[in-house]
């Protein structure tokens, strides 16, 4: 690990600075914008507009890379989102806001997109695994540190918004100055969805049941809360459970993917979740069980994203896995549509038991499919990489830090959110004449 961090310490250590302003503004609008008499609707539109910036970014960020390269483009959009959040509290209108937050979800769209292939390309089979378990880590960092700021500061004044803007500015300082190899200008090319598709039939779909579960364990977590009759800390309590899980097992599960079948490993967690789950829905477990739960729920999903990204880039070229990832990020998007959808319709027929179930569910469909895939097809002889988290995922979490306290978030994780998300991860896709002919699992 000692190793594989420094080779990568000037991108991990921007991606974190990146990551504690975008997780600060993210929560700190919604509690500004409360104080502000900002209605739930027009704060709805605030927060979704994110996702908006996020179309943006995803189609034209693999462009740019080609054209300029990873240090340009990271640098210009870190500064780009810096200018933003300095705006922000002298454009007090809601209507400002959602325009700054299209460019901020632009921005960190490029940026998710750049820091990822640049880590896909530069580390090799043996210490991907290891190099982006840490990525993900460092994310999870960034948003657990940036609500520890947040909790420092007060939302009405200028710090909160001029901090994060300061880190964000600071982020690019590292890669500028470090003397670590970077991607050449060529090394991305453009693939098509159908041409994924037909090289990992089991990353696509995981990646949209993945999406589903995400959004359903972020975005309905405080509603089942609620109904299960918790208190607000007991809610975050539980949210903090799920972070906890997930960097416990982050690490060790991308060690692992780099030393064996990465379906088997997925296909172990996925039975694992089916089971867990299915005592969560139908035997009533005392709070204790529930953290537990919760913890096993976060070391599941957060390495499962992963390990559907990594199993997908075993077949992929170095070229390919820019355009791949804003394949991915978008699939994992659309799938987040349902999550919140159908968990609320089951929480409304089955109660609070409704929350676990559908994600029970989905687990169990992921589970049979990679069963029937893994005989369809032999494992790759090589590994490729392993990824952490994706940027959907992230902006759940940042937001469920605010739904654990409904008394001052007025703009819960709505499916319009869900589905602005999925919208906005559109690449255009082009046929890359080096994919395998034969499809892949």
């Amino acid at each position: 690990m000692i190793r594989v961090m420094a080779s990568t310490w000037p991108l991990l250590l921007g991606v974190l600075l990146l990551m504690v302003g975008n997780g600060v503004q993210g929560s700190l609008l919604g509690i500004r914008g409360t104080l502000e008499a900002f209605s739930t609707l027009q704060l709805s539109f605030v927060m979704s507009a994110y996702f908006l910036g996020f179309l943006l970014g995803s189609r034209l960020a693999p462009g740019l890379l080609q054209k300029v390269g990873h240090v340009r483009v990271f640098a210009a959009l870190g500064s780009l989102i810096s200018a933003v959040l300095v705006l922000y509290p002298m454009l007090v209108h809601w209507q400002a806001w959602a325009i700054m937050r299209v460019i901020i979800g632009f921005g960190f769209a490029g940026i998710y997109i750049t820091a990822e292939s640049w880590l896909n390309n530069t580390a090799t089979n043996e210490t991907r695994g290891q190099a982006l378990s840490l990525y993900m880590i460092v994310q999870m960092l960034g948003i657990v540190a940036s609500q520890a700021l947040l909790a420092a500061g007060d939302p009405f004044g200028y710090d909160l918004f001029l901090i994060p803007s300061v880190l964000v500015s600071l982020a690019f300082l590292p890669l500028l100055l470090a003397d670590s190899p970077t991607p050449s200008f060529g090394a991305t090319e453009r693939l098509g969805f159908r041409d994924l598709f037909r090289i990992s039939p089991l990353g696509c779909v995981g990646m949209l049941i993945s999406g589903g579960v995400f959004s359903a364990m972020f975005g309905m977590a405080s509603v089942w809360g609620t109904l299960s009759l918790m208190s607000v800390g007991q809610i975050a309590l539980f949210t903090s459970s799920l972070y906890v899980g997930g960097l416990v097992l982050q690490y060790p599960v991308g060690w692992l993917s780099d030393r064996m079948d990465r379906r088997q490993i997925m296909l172990g967690l996925a039975l694992t979740a089916t089971a867990v789950l299915a005592v969560a829905s139908f035997v009533p477990l005392p709070f204790w069980a529930l953290l537990i739960v919760a913890a096993l729920l976060g070391g599941i999903t957060y390495p499962m994203y992963s390990l559907l990204i990594a199993y997908t880039n075993d077949f992929l070229s170095k070229e390919q896995m820019a355009a791949a990832s804003a394949g991915m990020i978008f699939l994992n998007g659309f799938g987040a549509i349902f999550g919140p959808l159908v968990t609320g319709w089951l929480m409304g027929v089955a109660g609070p038991r409704g929350f676990f179930l559908f994600m029970g569910t989905l687990y169990a469909i992921q589970s049979a499919y990679a069963i029937w895939r893994m005989r369809q097809r032999a494992s790759p002889a090589t590994t490729g990489a392993f990824r952490g988290m994706s940027p959907v995922a992230t902006e759940l979490a940042a937001v469920a830090v605010l739904e654990a306290a409904p008394e001052i978030n007025p703009s819960p994780e709505t499916p319009e959110a869900a589905a602005a998300a999925a919208e906005a991860l559109i690449i255009t896709p082009r046929a890359d004449e080096e994919n395998p002919a034969e499809p892949h699992s």
